[in-house]
C-alpha cells in the first residue's frame, strides 16, 4: 500500500512539515508492529480545541477539552488477522488538538515536534488496543510508544 496515513485538517491550515512527521512516525510504528505490508491506514484529523470538545462530549460523554482522541475499528485481538486483507481498511482515527500540543510542548520542555510526534504514536498504540488505565498497562504502552520515538531519535527536552 502506498499511503499509511491520510491527514486531514479540521479549521486548520493545512501544514507540511505536520505531515511529514506523523508519516514518519506512522511508518516507524507500522514497521515496528510488522504491518508494513498489511493494506491498513490511519486517518488523522489535526483540528481545534473547540473541535475535539465537541467530540470528546460527542462520543465520550466527556465534556472537556483533550489533547488526542483515537477511535479504533478493531478490537486487540482482531489485529493479529488483518496482515492480509485483500482490500484497503482503516485501523482507525485519531483526532489531535494542535493547540494542546503546542501548550504540552511548552510545559514539558520539548520541542512542539516531540509532542506531536507523542501524540500520533499514543493514539496509533490506542488503534492497537493499548490502554493505559491499569499501571501494567500504562508501563507497557509507554515503552512502546519510546521504543517509536527513540528509534526516530525524537527525544524528551
Amino acid at each position: 500500500m502506498s499511503k499509511l496515513v491520510e491527514v486531514e485538517y479540521l479549521d486548520l491550515k493545512e501544514n507540511v512539515e505536520y505531515e511529514k512527521l506523523i508519516n514518519k512516525v506512522i511508518s516507524k510504528c507500522f514497521n515496528i508492529e510488522n504491518l508494513e505490508d498489511s493494506k491498513l491506514y490511519i486517518s488523522i484529523t489535526l483540528t481545534t480545541p473547540e473541535n475535539i470538545r465537541k467530540l470528546n462530549k460527542k462520543f465520550r460523554n466527556v465534556d472537556k477539552e483533550t489533547d488526542v482522541l483515537s477511535f479504533p475499528m478493531f478490537e486487540k485481538e482482531e489485529i493479529s488477522n488483518l496482515k492480509n486483507l485483500e482490500y484497503e481498511e482503516a485501523l482507525g482515527d485519531i483526532v489531535i488538538s494542535v493547540d494542546r500540543v503546542e501548550k504540552q510542548a511548552e510545559e514539558y520542555g520539548h520541542s512542539f515536534e516531540r509532542e506531536l510526534a507523542y501524540m500520533v504514536v499514543h493514539g496509533f498504540y490506542h488503534l492497537m488496543g493499548e490502554d493505559h488505565i491499569e499501571e501494567n498497562d500504562k508501563k507497557q504502552m509507554r515503552e512502546k510508544e519510546e521504543k517509536v520515538l527513540e528509534s526516530l531519535n525524537i527525544f524528551r527536552g
